[in-house]
């Protein structure tokens, strides 16, 4: 490949000649087996990447290392303020650990193809989990800790797990949350019955409570034999990974192996600028694409030190814990979503606790998982002295589609804007007709075919739906399902889902699915859930309901329980707090919720009256409730 001196070089090449890049970036792997076929199409007509190429994902991350003689480095550092633990472990102990886990996992039956679900908290262990699963063929599907038991009970339904893996319990700051439980109830809802449950008790918080059927987590890894990882087709899947879908039903994104191997190791360098030896962290959880991309196999493919965080932002115990996990442990880029940004920024507006650390290690701080209002990018890069990143990925990219590429050529940030498309990703902003539109046009933000390697490969069991949901709006395209824009000098910005995903903290949550748990209260003869803007998680869910002219409960007790429903059915990521009743919902003619009204009103935007509504004479009603509760 040509020696490229600037961003733009080396993206137009990659747009112009990507099966030779991706050849390149492909061949910095060790391979079982080469690919010839660099790029062709899968059964559907979908592009493929090296179709013909076998590898193991457990074998780039650890053994390779191992055999370059770098067992004696730090793979993984665990620092847990909530459980005031610190441990440190080495890719050759990293390795052991995942071998003996994965000749216990193959003992039980487990092999090429099966699937498993591992339901834990933030400690080393889960790694341990997917990197045993991955060494097998074990497609593992990892579901955040914070969802509720129906919510899991969903997901083991779809992709009948052989296996659920779990913990006794997660902590979050004073708080014990019982995955145990949480797991034993979902297994009791669910159709699909695991042959195995395994479960990891921690130290802390409470033992789980044992059936004769379940397994010590401990016990099959320690008392497993070593197990070499198996060659597998670059296709194969690696996990699903499952996000809120616009019917409330989660979509299970799968991902493959080699074009993500290929695009991890990329990025790593490219995007991050990092260098394998390099302490990396991605302030996130396991349980999101972030955790999946950026602290486990990103890091580990690159030979980085990944810092494995079990904590928050604030209360962890103060406001000043991430920049001390920095400091402590030399980190040279820093991930994290805006939103911990904000909770910082709240408690220590002065940057008290970064002046009094020495942060000279670090060189980059990026930030993604929902937009980035310019204040707060702003505040950051003034405390920190160092360029702050925003970027922008979905769950379904797997990694960054928009950044500043580091690794490259460092740009000017421009606040508010997620900078240029990444090597390999071809971004046009269409109209509603699919025609291209020119600067300032804002428009759908649409990725022209092939994706680059590392992307989404299909939804688990429908393949139907995933052509509908990403492919049928615009031929020849992949539909990201959000609204933006780019100015005159070729900087995007992102404005938001145009569907009813909204993003909480970072989480990506269906409105639909929250309408389905409102509707079904008793009391509610009509519901809609939108997403207001909040100056801290970006977004927080909202229930606006027309309840029933009969009722022996309250107001506020119909409330009360519609947040305690959402809590129970969702889980507490979903953070919704405020139910507002109204007498009417604003819709059309045809009798659609104008939700997008709804969120105006809100957020006391400017009013956009649409000509298809019923009856204008609801915007005020709306409105004057509105004002009434202080909603804003």
């Amino acid at each position: 490949m040509q020696d490229f001196k600037t961003y733009k070089e080396f993206y137009n090449y990659s747009i112009e000649n990507p099966e030779a890049f991706w050849k390149e970036q492909a061949s910095k792997l060790n391979w079982h087996s080469f690919p010839k076929q660099i790029l062709s199409k899968d059964a559907k007509g979908y592009p493929q990447w090296f179709a013909d190429g076998q590898l193991n994902m457990s074998a780039l991350c650890l053994d390779q290392h191992v055999s370059d003689g770098y067992g004696s480095q730090t793979a993984i550092i665990y620092d847990s303020p909530v459980t005031d633990t610190l441990r440190k472990i080495t890719y050759g102990k990293l390795q052991e650990q995942v071998s003996k886990f994965a000749g216990s996992l193959r003992k039980l039956g487990l092999s090429k193809g099966d699937t498993a679900i591992i339901y834990m908290p933030m400690i080393p262990e889960t790694v341990v989990a997917m990197l045993a699963c991955a060494r097998i063929g074990v497609i593992h599907s990892v579901v955040f800790g914070g969802f509720a038991p129906h919510e899991l009970a969903i997901r083991i339904d779809d992709c009948s797990p052989k296996a659920i893996i779990t913990a006794s319990c997660g902590i979050e700051i004073q708080k014990i949350v019982p995955y145990k439980p949480f797991v034993d109830r979902a297994v009791e809802e669910a159709k699909s019955k695991p042959e195995h449950i395994i479960v990891y008790q921690r130290e802390h918080g409470p033992k789980a409570q044992m059936k004769a059927t379940d397994l010590d987590f401990m016990a099959l890894l320690e008392g497993g034999v070593a197990t070499d990882p198996v060659p597998l087709e670059s296709t194969h899947p690696l996990y699903i990974l499952y996000t809120s879908g616009t019917t409330g039903t989660p979509k299970g994104i799968q991902r493959d192996t080699g074009g993500y191997a290929t695009a991890m190791k990329f990025s790593m360098g490219a995007v991050y600028g990092v260098e394998p030896g390099d302490v990396y962290w991605a302030a996130s959880d396991v349980g999101w694409v972030v955790g999946h991309s950026y602290i486990v196999y990103g890091p580990l493919i690159n030979r980085n030190t990944t810092v494995l965080f079990e904590g928050k932002p604030v209360k962890t115990p103060d406001a000043g814990t991430f920049w001390r996990v920095i400091s402590q442990h030399k980190v040279k880029v820093m991930f994290t979503a805006p939103t911990a940004i904000r909770a910082i920024k709240k408690e220590d507006p002065d940057g008290r606790f970064i002046k009094s650390l020495d942060m000279s290690s670090l060189k980059y701080q990026f930030l993604a998982g929902e937009r980035c209002d310019a204040a707060t990018l702003n505040w950051l890069q003034e405390k920190l002295g160092v360029p702050v990143i925003d970027h922008w990925w979905q769950t379904e990219s797997g990694w960054a589609m928009l950044a500043n590429m580091a690794g490259i050529e460092l740009l000017p940030v421009k606040p508010g804007s997620a900078s240029f498309p990444v090597c390999g990703y071809d971004i046009r902003i269409l109209g509603p007709d699919g025609t291209e539109l020119g600067p300032n046009e804002e428009g759908l933000v649409s990725v022209k075919l092939p994706m680059p390697p590392g992307t989404l490969t299909d939804l688990w069991n429908n393949s139907t739906r995933f052509q509908k949901s990403y492919f049928d709006q615009f031929a020849g395209y992949y539909s990201t399902g959000d609204g933006g824009y780019k100015d005159e000098d070729g900087y995007y910005f992102i404005t938001g889902r145009v569907d009813d995903i909204i993003n909480v903290a970072g989480h990506r949550l269906s409105t639909a699915e929250m309408e389905e748990v409102v509707a079904a209260h008793p009391a509610v003869a009509e519901c809609a859930v939108i997403g207001v803007a909040d100056d801290l998680k970006g977004q927080i869910p909202m229930a606006i309901i027309v309840m029933k002219t009969a009722s022996a409960l309250s107001t506020a007790e119909i409330q009360a329980e519609i947040v305690r429903d959402i809590r129970n059915t969702i889980g507490p990521v979903a953070s919704l707090k405020k139910v507002v009743p109204v007498k009417r919902l604003p819709k059309t003619r045809s009798g659609k919720t104008l939700r997008k009204l709804l969120r105006a009103i809100a957020e006391k935007a400017e009013l956009k009256i649409p000509s298809t509504i019923d009856d204008v004479d609801i915007i005020g009603e709306v409105q004057e409730v509105f004002g009434t509760a202080g909603v804003h």
